[in-house]
C-alpha cells in the first residue's frame, strides 16, 4: 500500500521547520511552536495537519505580517544553507493566504520567493479573489521572470478551476483577463510551464468551449511542434466532446464518410479483468482523412443510470477506401476515483468526435462467498 499523503507532514518535519525558522529569528519560540504544531497531529489528515501547523505559526510568529514575512523569507533556502522547503511550505502557503492579502504586494512577493522551493499556486488565489485586477497586474509581470517556477506560477495559480484549490468564480465566468498571461507563456522554453498553460486553457474550455476553440484557431497557424502539442493538449476536453471547431483546428473533418465496426471479444467481464474489443475503421470518401479514434465506457452508477468516460485510442490517416483494424483491452480494475457496480455497461466508439458504433457488455463482480 502507498504511504498515506498525511504522512508528508510529520513530527520530524515540524522539528526541522522549527530549527530553520529559529535560525533566522532568535526570539522565535521553537519549542512552543513544535508543541503546538504536533499536538494531536497523528489523528489528522493532510490538510488538517497543515492547518494545525499554520495555527502554530499564528501563535509564535510576530502578529505584524511584515515582520513575520521577513522571518519566513529569510528562512527560505539560500546558497548552501538549508531552509524551509518542500512540504514544510504547505502551511506557510496557508499562513500567507490568511494574513497576506492585507499586505498585498508584500504577500505576493513572498509567494514569488517561495515558489522555487514548493508550489505557491494555492497561496495566491485568495489575493486574486480579493482584488483580481490588482493581483493580475502584479502576476502578469512574472511571465518574463528568469525562474521557470515563477513563470509557471503565473499560469497555474490563475487557473479558474485549479484542482484541490479554491475556485475563482470571476475567472470561471469571464477568463479573458488571463488570456494575455497564457499567450505570453505559450512558447515558454520549459515544457513544465507550457503544460500549465495547456491545463489552464483546458479549464476554460469546460465553461467557454467556443472561446478556447477560437483561441486555438488563432494561434495554430505556423505553430512550432512544441506549441502545437500544447494547443492539442489544451483542446483535449473539446476533442473528446467532438467540438467541430476544435476538431477542424487539427485537421479532423466530419465523420460522415468514415465507417466503423465494433466487435466485442468478450461480452461478459469479471471485475479485475478486462474488456477485449476490436474496431475496424474504413474511409469511404474520395479524399484522405485524418481520423481520431476514442472510446467511451458508459459505467453503471448506483442508481442504475449510465455515466460515460472517454479514453484515447489512436490517431491515424486513412487513404480513400483504406481500412485499419485495431484491438484493445480496457482494464476493469479497482481505481481510487471510481466505484464499479455490476450490470449492463456500454462501450461506444467515437470517430472524429462522433459516436459511430456501440455495444453493451455485462460487468460481473467476484463472489464474496468463501465457500
Amino acid at each position: 500500500m502507498p504511504e498515506p499523503l498525511k504522512n508528508l507532514l510529520h513530527e520530524a518535519l515540524v522539528g526541522d521547520m522549527a530549527d530553520r525558522i529559529a535560525a533566522n529569528a532568535p526570539s522565535f519560540d521553537r519549542d512552543h511552536f513544535a508543541a503546538l504544531a504536533t499536538d494531536g497531529l497523528e489523528a489528522l489528515e493532510l490538510m488538517e495537519r497543515s492547518a494545525l501547523i499554520r495555527d502554530a505559526l499564528f501563535a509564535t510568529l510576530p502578529d505584524g505580517f511584515p515582520e513575520a514575512a521577513a522571518i519566513l523569507k529569510a528562512s527560505l533556502p539560500a546558497s548552501a544553507r538549508p531552509g524551509l522547503t518542500g512540504w514544510m511550505l504547505l502551511p506557510i502557503n496557508q499562513f500567507i493566504a490568511a494574513r497576506g492579502p492585507d499586505h498585498f504586494e508584500l504577500g505576493l512577493d513572498l509567494l514569488k520567493a517561495l515558489t522555487p522551493h514548493f508550489t505557491a499556486e494555492f497561496g495566491i488565489r485568495p489575493f486574486i479573489h480579493r482584488d483580481q485586477q490588482r493581483a493580475l497586474a502584479i502576476i502578469s509581470g512574472w511571465v518574463g521572470d528568469a525562474d521557470q517556477h515563477v513563470r509557471r506560477l503565473a499560469s497555474e495559480g490563475t487557473r479558474p478551476r485549479l484542482p484541490w484549490a479554491m475556485r475563482l468564480p470571476q475567472l470561471v465566468k469571464d477568463p479573458t483577463p488571463i488570456l494575455p498571461i497564457l499567450t505570453a507563456l505559450m512558447d515558454d522554453p520549459e515544457e513544465y510551464v507550457r503544460r500549465s498553460v495547456a491545463n489552464s486553457l483546458n479549464d476554460i474550455a469546460k465553461d467557454h468551449p467556443d472561446m478556447v476553440a477560437a483561441f486555438i484557431a488563432g494561434h495554430i497557424e505556423d505553430a512550432s511542434p512544441e506549441r502545437r502539442r500544447l494547443l492539442k493538449h489544451a483542446s483535449r476536453t473539446l476533442l473528446k466532446k467532438g467540438h467541430a471547431q476544435a476538431l477542424a483546428n487539427f485537421g479532423f473533418g466530419a465523420a460522415a464518410s468514415l465507417q466503423c465496426e465494433l466487435r466485442l471479444i468478450n461480452g461478459e467481464v469479471m471485475f479485475g479483468e478486462g474488456l477485449d474489443f476490436a474496431i475496424r475503421v474504413t474511409n469511404g470518401g474520395e479524399a484522405a482523412q485524418s481520423v481520431m479514434i476514442d472510446y467511451a465506457i458508459h459505467h453503471v452508477k448506483a442508481d442504475g443510470s449510465l455515466s460515460p468516460k472517454v479514453f484515447k485510442c489512436k490517431t491515424i490517416t486513412l487513404a480513400p477506401g483504406q481500412s485499419q483494424a485495431i484491438e484493445r483491452r480496457h482494464a476493469m480494475r479497482p481505481i481510487t476515483t471510481r466505484r464499479y457496480y455490476p450490470g449492463q455497461h456500454r462501450i461506444a466508439i467515437l470517430v472524429n468526435g462522433a459516436e459511430s458504433a456501440s455495444e453493451s457488455f455485462i460487468l460481473k463482480m467476484p463472489s464474496s462467498d468463501p465457500g
